[in-house]
Protein backbone atom coordinates (compact mmCIF):
# COMPACT_ATOMS: atom_id res chain seq x y z
CA UNK A 1 0.00 0.00 0.00
CA UNK A 2 1.44 3.43 -0.70
CA UNK A 3 1.76 6.49 1.57
CA UNK A 4 -0.14 8.59 -0.15
CA UNK A 5 -3.46 5.74 0.27
CA UNK A 6 -2.25 5.93 4.11
CA UNK A 7 -2.30 9.52 4.08
CA UNK A 8 -6.17 9.26 2.39
CA UNK A 9 -7.18 7.26 5.14
CA UNK A 10 -8.20 4.22 2.46
CA UNK A 11 -8.51 0.82 3.21
CA UNK A 12 -6.44 -1.86 1.11
CA UNK A 13 -7.35 -4.77 -0.45
CA UNK A 14 -4.23 -6.28 2.15
CA UNK A 15 -5.40 -4.68 5.06
CA UNK A 16 -9.17 -5.63 4.52
CA UNK A 17 -7.90 -9.29 3.61
CA UNK A 18 -5.64 -9.51 7.13
CA UNK A 19 -8.29 -7.79 9.60
CA UNK A 20 -10.73 -10.82 8.06
CA UNK A 21 -8.16 -13.27 8.39
CA UNK A 22 -7.96 -12.48 12.18
CA UNK A 23 -11.88 -13.07 12.25
CA UNK A 24 -11.85 -16.46 10.30
CA UNK A 25 -8.55 -17.41 12.47
CA UNK A 26 -10.31 -16.88 15.46
CA UNK A 27 -13.41 -18.98 14.50
CA UNK A 28 -11.36 -21.82 13.23
CA UNK A 29 -9.75 -21.92 16.48
CA UNK A 30 -12.59 -21.77 18.68
CA UNK A 31 -14.24 -24.76 16.42
CA UNK A 32 -11.03 -27.06 16.89
CA UNK A 33 -10.94 -26.31 20.55
CA UNK A 34 -15.04 -27.19 20.62
CA UNK A 35 -14.53 -30.10 18.68
CA UNK A 36 -11.70 -31.85 20.77
CA UNK A 37 -13.79 -30.91 23.43
CA UNK A 38 -17.17 -32.21 22.34
CA UNK A 39 -14.99 -35.48 21.03
CA UNK A 40 -13.76 -36.40 24.29
CA UNK A 41 -16.83 -35.90 25.77
CA UNK A 42 -18.55 -38.15 23.51
CA UNK A 43 -15.85 -40.33 23.71
CA UNK A 44 -14.33 -40.54 27.25
CA UNK A 45 -17.60 -39.57 28.91
CA UNK A 46 -17.64 -36.81 32.04
CA UNK A 47 -18.24 -33.96 29.56
CA UNK A 48 -17.16 -31.20 32.30
CA UNK A 49 -14.13 -32.71 33.09
CA UNK A 50 -13.23 -33.91 29.54
CA UNK A 51 -14.05 -29.80 28.62
CA UNK A 52 -12.40 -28.60 31.34
CA UNK A 53 -9.19 -30.37 30.62
CA UNK A 54 -8.89 -29.95 26.55
CA UNK A 55 -9.67 -26.32 26.57
CA UNK A 56 -7.29 -25.46 29.59
CA UNK A 57 -4.62 -27.43 27.32
CA UNK A 58 -5.78 -25.81 24.18
CA UNK A 59 -5.22 -22.52 26.01
CA UNK A 60 -2.05 -23.55 27.23
CA UNK A 61 -0.71 -24.83 23.97
CA UNK A 62 -1.94 -21.02 22.29
CA UNK A 63 0.47 -19.50 24.80
CA UNK A 64 3.40 -21.23 23.90
CA UNK A 65 2.65 -20.70 20.44
CA UNK A 66 2.67 -17.03 21.12
CA UNK A 67 5.74 -17.10 22.65
CA UNK A 68 7.82 -18.92 20.18
CA UNK A 69 6.27 -16.48 18.00
CA UNK A 70 9.50 -14.18 18.76
CA UNK A 71 12.07 -16.08 17.39
CA UNK A 72 9.68 -16.15 13.80
CA UNK A 73 12.11 -13.00 12.26
CA UNK A 74 12.04 -13.36 8.94
CA UNK A 75 9.42 -13.98 6.24
CA UNK A 76 6.59 -13.08 8.16
CA UNK A 77 4.20 -13.69 5.19
CA UNK A 78 5.55 -17.18 4.50
CA UNK A 79 5.81 -18.49 7.82
CA UNK A 80 2.21 -17.16 8.10
CA UNK A 81 1.09 -18.93 4.99
CA UNK A 82 2.84 -22.28 6.09
CA UNK A 83 0.86 -21.97 9.36
CA UNK A 84 -2.54 -21.84 8.00
CA UNK A 85 -2.27 -24.48 5.92
CA UNK A 86 -0.51 -26.92 9.03
CA UNK A 87 -3.74 -25.55 11.22
CA UNK A 88 -6.09 -26.02 8.33
CA UNK A 89 -4.88 -29.60 7.79
CA UNK A 90 -4.18 -30.60 11.21
CA UNK A 91 -7.31 -28.93 12.93
CA UNK A 92 -9.64 -29.79 10.51
CA UNK A 93 -8.67 -33.88 9.71
CA UNK A 94 -8.75 -33.88 13.63
CA UNK A 95 -12.59 -35.12 14.50
CA UNK A 96 -12.02 -37.89 11.72
CA UNK A 97 -8.24 -38.79 12.83
CA UNK A 98 -10.12 -38.77 16.90
CA UNK A 99 -12.97 -40.93 15.56
CA UNK A 100 -10.92 -42.79 13.43
CA UNK A 101 -8.09 -43.97 16.13
CA UNK A 102 -10.51 -44.50 19.23
CA UNK A 103 -12.89 -47.02 17.15
CA UNK A 104 -9.17 -48.87 15.42
CA UNK A 105 -7.58 -48.99 19.33
CA UNK A 106 -8.27 -51.37 21.34
CA UNK A 107 -10.74 -51.15 24.37
CA UNK A 108 -7.96 -51.35 26.79
CA UNK A 109 -5.90 -48.52 24.72
CA UNK A 110 -7.37 -45.44 26.03
CA UNK A 111 -4.41 -44.58 27.40
CA UNK A 112 -2.66 -44.12 23.87
CA UNK A 113 -6.27 -42.20 22.92
CA UNK A 114 -5.75 -40.22 25.53
CA UNK A 115 -1.79 -39.37 24.37
CA UNK A 116 -3.22 -38.55 20.53
CA UNK A 117 -6.01 -36.20 21.70
CA UNK A 118 -4.20 -34.02 24.05
CA UNK A 119 -1.23 -34.22 21.96
CA UNK A 120 -3.27 -33.24 18.73
CA UNK A 121 -4.80 -30.26 21.20
CA UNK A 122 -1.30 -28.87 21.86
CA UNK A 123 -0.22 -28.88 18.02
CA UNK A 124 -3.45 -27.42 17.44
CA UNK A 125 -3.06 -24.47 19.78
CA UNK A 126 0.53 -23.86 19.55
CA UNK A 127 -0.33 -23.31 15.27
CA UNK A 128 -2.81 -21.38 16.11
CA UNK A 129 -1.27 -19.09 19.37
CA UNK A 130 1.38 -18.58 16.57
CA UNK A 131 -1.16 -16.63 14.17
CA UNK A 132 -2.34 -13.64 15.72
CA UNK A 133 1.39 -12.42 16.47
CA UNK A 134 1.71 -13.06 13.23
CA UNK A 135 -0.68 -11.27 11.49
CA UNK A 136 -0.03 -8.37 13.90
CA UNK A 137 3.18 -7.91 12.77
CA UNK A 138 2.57 -8.49 9.30
CA UNK A 139 -0.15 -5.41 9.91
CA UNK A 140 2.70 -3.43 11.52
CA UNK A 141 4.68 -3.76 8.72
CA UNK A 142 2.42 -3.02 6.23
CA UNK A 143 0.53 -0.15 7.61
CA UNK A 144 3.09 1.67 9.98
CA UNK A 145 1.96 4.84 8.98
CA UNK A 146 -1.55 4.15 9.50
CA UNK A 147 -1.89 2.23 13.34
CA UNK A 148 -0.37 3.37 16.35
CA UNK A 149 0.55 0.10 18.21
CA UNK A 150 -2.60 0.33 20.52
CA UNK A 151 -4.90 0.98 17.32
CA UNK A 152 -3.30 -2.08 15.84
CA UNK A 153 -3.81 -4.27 19.03
CA UNK A 154 -7.39 -3.10 19.35
CA UNK A 155 -8.25 -3.93 15.82
CA UNK A 156 -6.93 -7.13 16.13
CA UNK A 157 -8.29 -8.27 19.28
CA UNK A 158 -11.94 -6.65 17.98
CA UNK A 159 -12.01 -9.25 15.24
CA UNK A 160 -10.43 -12.03 17.13
CA UNK A 161 -13.20 -11.46 19.78
CA UNK A 162 -15.76 -11.33 17.32
CA UNK A 163 -15.12 -14.03 15.39
CA UNK A 164 -15.00 -16.25 18.27
CA UNK A 165 -18.55 -15.25 19.52
CA UNK A 166 -19.74 -16.14 16.09
CA UNK A 167 -18.43 -19.42 16.32
CA UNK A 168 -19.51 -19.88 20.00
CA UNK A 169 -23.04 -19.41 19.15
CA UNK A 170 -22.60 -21.50 15.81
CA UNK A 171 -20.80 -24.33 16.86
CA UNK A 172 -24.15 -25.79 18.92
CA UNK A 173 -26.90 -24.03 17.36
CA UNK A 174 -26.17 -25.05 13.58
CA UNK A 175 -22.89 -26.36 12.73
CA UNK A 176 -22.71 -29.87 14.48
CA UNK A 177 -26.62 -30.51 13.90
CA UNK A 178 -26.47 -29.67 10.36
CA UNK A 179 -23.03 -31.12 9.27
CA UNK A 180 -21.63 -33.40 12.27
CA UNK A 181 -18.44 -32.88 14.23
CA UNK A 182 -16.50 -34.48 11.31
CA UNK A 183 -17.90 -32.08 8.62
CA UNK A 184 -17.42 -28.81 10.81
CA UNK A 185 -14.18 -29.72 10.99
CA UNK A 186 -12.95 -30.22 7.71
CA UNK A 187 -15.20 -27.03 6.86
CA UNK A 188 -13.30 -25.01 9.03
CA UNK A 189 -9.62 -26.67 8.06
CA UNK A 190 -10.70 -25.33 4.29
CA UNK A 191 -11.44 -21.79 5.39
CA UNK A 192 -8.18 -22.01 7.13
CA UNK A 193 -6.63 -22.84 3.82
CA UNK A 194 -9.08 -20.33 1.99
CA UNK A 195 -7.04 -18.10 4.28
CA UNK A 196 -3.41 -19.16 3.12
CA UNK A 197 -4.38 -19.28 -0.62
CA UNK A 198 -5.89 -15.79 -0.55
CA UNK A 199 -2.44 -14.91 1.60
CA UNK A 200 -0.75 -16.35 -0.96
CA UNK A 201 -2.53 -14.32 -3.84
CA UNK A 202 -2.28 -11.06 -2.17
CA UNK A 203 1.70 -11.29 -1.06
CA UNK A 204 2.78 -13.11 -4.80
CA UNK A 205 5.06 -10.42 -5.09
CA UNK A 206 7.20 -11.02 -1.80
CA UNK A 207 7.26 -14.84 -1.91
CA UNK A 208 10.64 -16.46 -2.98
CA UNK A 209 8.98 -20.39 -3.81
CA UNK A 210 5.59 -19.06 -4.84
CA UNK A 211 5.02 -21.95 -6.99
CA UNK A 212 6.03 -24.44 -4.28
CA UNK A 213 3.80 -22.12 -1.88
CA UNK A 214 1.06 -22.83 -4.90
CA UNK A 215 1.46 -26.73 -4.85
CA UNK A 216 1.17 -26.95 -0.67
CA UNK A 217 -2.04 -24.94 -0.86
CA UNK A 218 -3.34 -27.39 -3.73
CA UNK A 219 -2.11 -30.35 -1.93
CA UNK A 220 -4.12 -29.19 1.35
CA UNK A 221 -7.38 -27.90 -0.16
CA UNK A 222 -7.18 -31.23 -2.07
CA UNK A 223 -6.37 -33.64 1.07
CA UNK A 224 -9.81 -31.89 3.19
CA UNK A 225 -11.88 -31.97 0.24
CA UNK A 226 -10.99 -35.60 -0.35
CA UNK A 227 -11.94 -36.11 3.23
CA UNK A 228 -15.16 -34.16 2.94
CA UNK A 229 -16.02 -36.07 0.32
CA UNK A 230 -15.52 -39.23 2.27
CA UNK A 231 -17.20 -38.05 5.56
CA UNK A 232 -20.51 -39.74 5.57
CA UNK A 233 -18.41 -42.70 4.57
CA UNK A 234 -15.85 -42.31 7.21
CA UNK A 235 -18.75 -41.47 9.85
CA UNK A 236 -20.65 -44.62 9.04
CA UNK A 237 -17.30 -46.58 9.24
CA UNK A 238 -16.58 -45.25 12.42
CA UNK A 239 -20.34 -45.62 14.03
CA UNK A 240 -20.53 -49.10 13.02
CA UNK A 241 -17.31 -50.24 14.97
CA UNK A 242 -17.80 -48.24 17.50
CA UNK A 243 -21.15 -49.79 18.26
CA UNK A 244 -20.99 -53.11 16.57
CA UNK A 245 -24.22 -53.46 14.84
CA UNK A 246 -25.26 -51.61 12.00
CA UNK A 247 -26.40 -47.98 12.76
CA UNK A 248 -30.26 -47.70 12.07
CA UNK A 249 -30.50 -44.14 13.41
CA UNK A 250 -28.32 -41.37 14.30
CA UNK A 251 -28.40 -37.72 15.28
CA UNK A 252 -26.64 -34.86 17.37
CA UNK A 253 -29.64 -33.29 19.15
CA UNK A 254 -29.31 -29.58 21.39
CA UNK A 255 -28.66 -32.44 24.52
CA UNK A 256 -27.04 -35.52 23.28
CA UNK A 257 -25.49 -37.88 20.40
CA UNK A 258 -28.75 -40.69 19.65
CA UNK A 259 -27.58 -43.80 17.89
CA UNK A 260 -30.19 -46.36 17.34
CA UNK A 261 -28.09 -49.61 16.22
CA UNK A 262 -29.62 -52.96 15.06
CA UNK A 263 -28.51 -56.58 15.10
CA UNK A 264 -29.83 -60.34 15.01
CA UNK A 265 -30.61 -59.84 18.40
CA UNK A 266 -32.43 -56.77 17.72
CA UNK A 267 -32.13 -52.81 18.37
CA UNK A 268 -30.11 -50.99 20.84
CA UNK A 269 -30.09 -47.13 21.74
CA UNK A 270 -26.93 -45.37 22.99
CA UNK A 271 -27.02 -41.70 24.50
CA UNK A 272 -23.26 -40.58 24.06
CA UNK A 273 -21.73 -43.63 23.23
CA UNK A 274 -23.50 -45.60 26.41
CA UNK A 275 -26.08 -48.29 26.19
CA UNK A 276 -29.24 -47.30 27.21
CA UNK A 277 -31.24 -50.81 26.60
CA UNK A 278 -30.93 -53.63 24.62
CA UNK A 279 -33.95 -54.82 22.36
CA UNK A 280 -33.31 -58.71 24.24
CA UNK A 281 -33.50 -57.82 27.61
CA UNK A 282 -34.97 -54.31 28.28
CA UNK A 283 -38.09 -55.74 29.48
CA UNK A 284 -36.15 -57.37 32.63
CA UNK A 285 -34.89 -53.57 33.24
CA UNK A 286 -38.61 -51.79 32.83
CA UNK A 287 -40.59 -54.31 34.59
CA UNK A 288 -38.14 -54.34 37.34
CA UNK A 289 -38.23 -50.13 37.72
CA UNK A 290 -42.00 -49.80 37.21
CA UNK A 291 -44.08 -52.63 38.33
CA UNK A 292 -42.67 -53.08 42.43
CA UNK A 293 -43.98 -49.50 43.03
CA UNK A 294 -47.04 -49.70 40.97
CA UNK A 295 -48.14 -53.01 42.27
CA UNK A 296 -47.15 -51.87 45.99
CA UNK A 297 -49.43 -48.65 45.90
CA UNK A 298 -52.34 -51.07 44.59
CA UNK A 299 -54.10 -48.71 42.36
CA UNK A 300 -52.03 -45.61 40.57
CA UNK A 301 -53.96 -43.14 39.09
CA UNK A 302 -51.56 -40.41 38.43
CA UNK A 303 -47.78 -41.30 37.85
CA UNK A 304 -44.85 -38.91 36.74
CA UNK A 305 -42.24 -40.60 34.48
CA UNK A 306 -38.59 -38.05 35.02
CA UNK A 307 -36.66 -39.44 31.91
CA UNK A 308 -37.34 -42.29 29.68
CA UNK A 309 -37.85 -40.68 26.67
CA UNK A 310 -38.31 -43.95 24.86
CA UNK A 311 -41.58 -44.47 26.21
CA UNK A 312 -40.90 -48.21 27.34
CA UNK A 313 -41.33 -47.16 31.25
CA UNK A 314 -44.60 -46.00 30.23
CA UNK A 315 -45.60 -49.11 28.70
CA UNK A 316 -45.02 -51.07 31.21
CA UNK A 317 -47.21 -48.09 33.57
CA UNK A 318 -50.10 -48.31 30.98
CA UNK A 319 -50.30 -51.72 32.12
CA UNK A 320 -52.24 -51.05 35.09
CA UNK A 321 -56.31 -50.15 34.34
CA UNK A 322 -56.75 -47.85 37.74
CA UNK A 323 -53.97 -45.20 35.67
CA UNK A 324 -55.70 -41.79 34.21
CA UNK A 325 -52.94 -39.77 33.90
CA UNK A 326 -49.05 -40.36 33.07
CA UNK A 327 -46.97 -37.17 32.58
CA UNK A 328 -43.91 -37.73 30.64
CA UNK A 329 -40.77 -35.22 31.57
CA UNK A 330 -38.40 -35.85 29.05
CA UNK A 331 -35.42 -33.44 28.13
CA UNK A 332 -34.97 -34.11 24.39
CA UNK A 333 -37.70 -33.74 22.24
CA UNK A 334 -35.66 -36.04 19.45
CA UNK A 335 -36.27 -38.78 21.77
CA UNK A 336 -40.10 -39.11 21.76
CA UNK A 337 -40.44 -38.07 18.41
CA UNK A 338 -38.43 -41.15 17.29
CA UNK A 339 -39.46 -43.46 19.62
CA UNK A 340 -43.49 -42.03 18.64
CA UNK A 341 -43.19 -42.21 15.04
CA UNK A 342 -40.51 -45.17 13.70
CA UNK A 343 -42.05 -48.14 13.21
CA UNK A 344 -39.61 -50.26 14.98
CA UNK A 345 -39.13 -48.54 17.90
CA UNK A 346 -43.02 -47.30 18.17
CA UNK A 347 -43.72 -51.39 18.28
CA UNK A 348 -40.60 -51.48 21.05
CA UNK A 349 -42.86 -49.68 23.04
CA UNK A 350 -46.31 -50.91 22.36
CA UNK A 351 -47.13 -47.21 21.01
CA UNK A 352 -47.29 -45.66 24.47
CA UNK A 353 -46.02 -42.42 23.34
CA UNK A 354 -49.13 -41.84 21.64
CA UNK A 355 -51.66 -43.26 24.28
CA UNK A 356 -54.38 -40.65 25.02
CA UNK A 357 -53.56 -41.05 28.73
CA UNK A 358 -49.73 -39.70 28.30
CA UNK A 359 -48.88 -35.90 28.34
CA UNK A 360 -45.62 -34.86 27.49
CA UNK A 361 -43.48 -32.25 28.81
CA UNK A 362 -40.24 -31.61 27.17
CA UNK A 363 -38.31 -29.86 29.92
CA UNK A 364 -35.24 -30.10 32.48
CA UNK A 365 -36.79 -32.38 35.19
CA UNK A 366 -35.56 -30.47 37.84
CA UNK A 367 -36.52 -26.93 36.84
CA UNK A 368 -39.55 -28.04 35.89
CA UNK A 369 -40.62 -29.72 38.77
CA UNK A 370 -39.38 -26.89 40.98
CA UNK A 371 -41.82 -25.07 38.97
CA UNK A 372 -45.05 -27.07 40.21
CA UNK A 373 -44.16 -26.29 43.84
CA UNK A 374 -47.47 -24.19 45.06
CA UNK A 375 -49.46 -26.36 42.88
CA UNK A 376 -51.86 -29.60 43.85
CA UNK A 377 -49.39 -31.35 41.47
CA UNK A 378 -48.96 -34.82 43.45
CA UNK A 379 -48.66 -38.13 42.27
CA UNK A 380 -48.88 -41.94 42.98
CA UNK A 381 -45.90 -43.36 41.44
CA UNK A 382 -42.99 -41.33 40.25
CA UNK A 383 -40.41 -43.13 38.45
CA UNK A 384 -37.12 -41.64 38.02
CA UNK A 385 -35.55 -43.26 34.89
CA UNK A 386 -32.21 -40.49 34.24
CA UNK A 387 -28.79 -41.45 32.89
CA UNK A 388 -26.41 -42.40 35.33
CA UNK A 389 -24.44 -39.71 37.41
CA UNK A 390 -21.22 -39.72 35.40
CA UNK A 391 -21.15 -35.77 35.63
CA UNK A 392 -22.13 -32.72 37.22
CA UNK A 393 -25.02 -31.93 34.62
CA UNK A 394 -27.00 -35.18 36.11
CA UNK A 395 -25.25 -35.46 39.54
CA UNK A 396 -27.77 -32.78 40.61
CA UNK A 397 -30.65 -35.30 39.79
CA UNK A 398 -29.45 -37.29 42.52
CA UNK A 399 -28.92 -34.92 45.50
CA UNK A 400 -30.84 -34.02 48.39
CA UNK A 401 -32.14 -31.25 46.65
CA UNK A 402 -33.91 -32.68 44.07
CA UNK A 403 -35.23 -35.49 45.79
CA UNK A 404 -37.01 -32.53 48.54
CA UNK A 405 -38.68 -31.63 45.27
CA UNK A 406 -39.67 -35.09 44.67
CA UNK A 407 -40.78 -35.88 48.14
CA UNK A 408 -43.16 -32.44 47.82
CA UNK A 409 -45.05 -34.08 45.46
CA UNK A 410 -46.02 -37.83 46.40
CA UNK A 411 -48.73 -38.64 47.76
CA UNK A 412 -49.16 -39.85 51.07
CA UNK A 413 -49.31 -43.48 50.22
CA UNK A 414 -47.06 -42.74 46.87
CA UNK A 415 -43.99 -44.21 45.92
CA UNK A 416 -40.83 -43.04 43.79
CA UNK A 417 -38.35 -45.47 42.09
CA UNK A 418 -35.09 -44.32 41.21
CA UNK A 419 -32.93 -46.59 38.55
CA UNK A 420 -29.31 -46.06 40.40
CA UNK A 421 -26.36 -48.01 38.69
CA UNK A 422 -24.76 -51.53 39.43
CA UNK A 423 -24.52 -52.14 42.88
CA UNK A 424 -21.85 -54.87 41.75
CA UNK A 425 -19.38 -52.87 40.30
CA UNK A 426 -20.12 -49.44 41.91
CA UNK A 427 -21.36 -50.55 45.07
CA UNK A 428 -20.62 -46.95 47.10
CA UNK A 429 -22.64 -45.11 43.99
CA UNK A 430 -25.55 -47.21 44.70
CA UNK A 431 -25.62 -47.04 48.78
CA UNK A 432 -24.46 -42.96 48.44
CA UNK A 433 -27.82 -42.23 46.50
CA UNK A 434 -29.95 -44.71 49.45
CA UNK A 435 -28.29 -41.94 51.68
CA UNK A 436 -29.49 -39.24 49.79
CA UNK A 437 -32.80 -40.59 49.88
CA UNK A 438 -33.23 -41.57 53.25
CA UNK A 439 -31.38 -37.73 54.36
CA UNK A 440 -34.66 -36.19 52.83
CA UNK A 441 -36.61 -37.89 55.72
CA UNK A 442 -37.57 -40.90 52.67
CA UNK A 443 -38.12 -44.68 53.74
CA UNK A 444 -35.83 -46.66 51.01
CA UNK A 445 -36.23 -50.25 50.17
CA UNK A 446 -33.06 -51.21 47.89
CA UNK A 447 -33.61 -54.12 45.45
CA UNK A 448 -31.61 -55.19 42.48
CA UNK A 449 -32.60 -57.73 38.96
CA UNK A 450 -29.74 -58.89 36.62
CA UNK A 451 -30.07 -57.62 33.42
CA UNK A 452 -27.47 -59.45 31.05
CA UNK A 453 -26.90 -56.10 28.83
CA UNK A 454 -25.91 -54.49 32.16
CA UNK A 455 -24.89 -56.99 34.66
CA UNK A 456 -26.52 -56.34 38.25
CA UNK A 457 -28.31 -53.74 37.95
CA UNK A 458 -30.33 -51.41 41.18
CA UNK A 459 -33.52 -49.85 41.85
CA UNK A 460 -34.29 -47.67 45.42
CA UNK A 461 -37.93 -47.24 46.26
CA UNK A 462 -38.46 -44.51 48.48
CA UNK A 463 -41.94 -43.08 50.05
CA UNK A 464 -43.09 -41.73 52.85
CA UNK A 465 -44.02 -45.11 54.73
CA UNK A 466 -42.55 -48.77 54.17
CA UNK A 467 -42.94 -50.22 51.23
CA UNK A 468 -45.23 -53.32 51.10
CA UNK A 469 -44.98 -56.34 48.68
CA UNK A 470 -48.00 -56.22 46.32
CA UNK A 471 -50.47 -59.36 46.36
CA UNK A 472 -50.72 -59.16 42.27
CA UNK A 473 -49.10 -57.85 39.22
CA UNK A 474 -50.54 -57.91 35.76
CA UNK A 475 -50.49 -60.47 33.30
CA UNK A 476 -48.20 -61.19 30.92
CA UNK A 477 -45.15 -60.16 32.65
CA UNK A 478 -41.51 -62.39 31.38
CA UNK A 479 -39.46 -61.15 34.04
CA UNK A 480 -40.90 -59.92 37.72
CA UNK A 481 -43.02 -62.29 39.65
CA UNK A 482 -44.58 -62.37 43.11
CA UNK A 483 -42.24 -65.24 44.14
CA UNK A 484 -39.29 -63.54 43.11
CA UNK A 485 -39.85 -59.78 44.61
CA UNK A 486 -38.12 -61.16 47.64
CA UNK A 487 -35.51 -62.15 46.03
CA UNK A 488 -34.32 -59.13 44.55
CA UNK A 489 -34.35 -57.25 47.97
CA UNK A 490 -31.35 -59.94 49.23
CA UNK A 491 -27.92 -58.33 48.72
CA UNK A 492 -24.98 -60.93 48.88
CA UNK A 493 -21.94 -59.61 50.84
CA UNK A 494 -20.39 -58.12 47.79
CA UNK A 495 -23.37 -55.75 47.20
CA UNK A 496 -24.59 -54.97 51.17
CA UNK A 497 -24.81 -52.10 52.55
CA UNK A 498 -21.84 -49.41 52.89
CA UNK A 499 -22.00 -46.29 54.85
CA UNK A 500 -21.88 -43.57 52.56
CA UNK A 501 -22.63 -39.26 53.05
CA UNK A 502 -25.55 -38.22 51.22
CA UNK A 503 -24.97 -36.92 47.84
CA UNK A 504 -25.91 -32.75 48.18
CA UNK A 505 -25.84 -30.04 45.24
CA UNK A 506 -22.98 -28.25 47.03
CA UNK A 507 -20.58 -30.72 46.87
CA UNK A 508 -21.33 -33.53 44.17
CA UNK A 509 -20.05 -36.23 46.18
CA UNK A 510 -21.48 -38.80 44.40
CA UNK A 511 -19.89 -37.95 40.72
CA UNK A 512 -16.41 -38.66 41.87
CA UNK A 513 -17.39 -41.84 43.99
CA UNK A 514 -19.32 -42.70 40.31
CA UNK A 515 -16.19 -41.64 37.96
CA UNK A 516 -13.70 -43.83 40.04
CA UNK A 517 -15.67 -47.01 40.29
CA UNK A 518 -16.68 -47.05 36.84
CA UNK A 519 -13.22 -45.69 35.47
CA UNK A 520 -11.89 -48.80 37.03
CA UNK A 521 -14.11 -51.40 34.68
CA UNK A 522 -12.20 -49.13 31.84
CA UNK A 523 -8.65 -49.06 32.71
Amino acid sequence: MSKQNCADGLVSPAEVTLLASVFLIAACGLVYELAAGALASYLLGDSILQFSTVIGTYLFAMGVGSWLSRFIERQLVAQFLGIELLVGLVGGLMPAALFVAHNALPGSALGAFRVLLYGLVLLVGALVGLEIPLVMRILQRQFRQRYALKDLVSQVLTFDYLGALVVALAFPLLLVPHLGLIRTGLVFGLLNAGVAVWTLWLFRGELRRWRAYAAACAAVVLALGAAMAGADRLTTWSEDRFYGDRVLYKATSDYQRIVVTGGPAGVRLFLNGNLQFHERDEYRYHEALVHPAMAGHGAPRRVLVLGGGDGLAVREILKYSSVEQVTLVELDPHMTQLFSTEPRLKALNAGALTSPKLRIVHADAFTWLEAQQGTDAVWDVIVIDFPDPSNFAIGKLYTTSFYQVVDQHLSAGGHAVVQTTSPLIARRSFWTVAATLAAVGLTVTPYHAHVPSFGEWGFLLAGRRPWRAPTALPAGLRFLTLDGLAALQQFPPDMARVEEEPNRLSNQHLVRVFEEEWGRVHQ
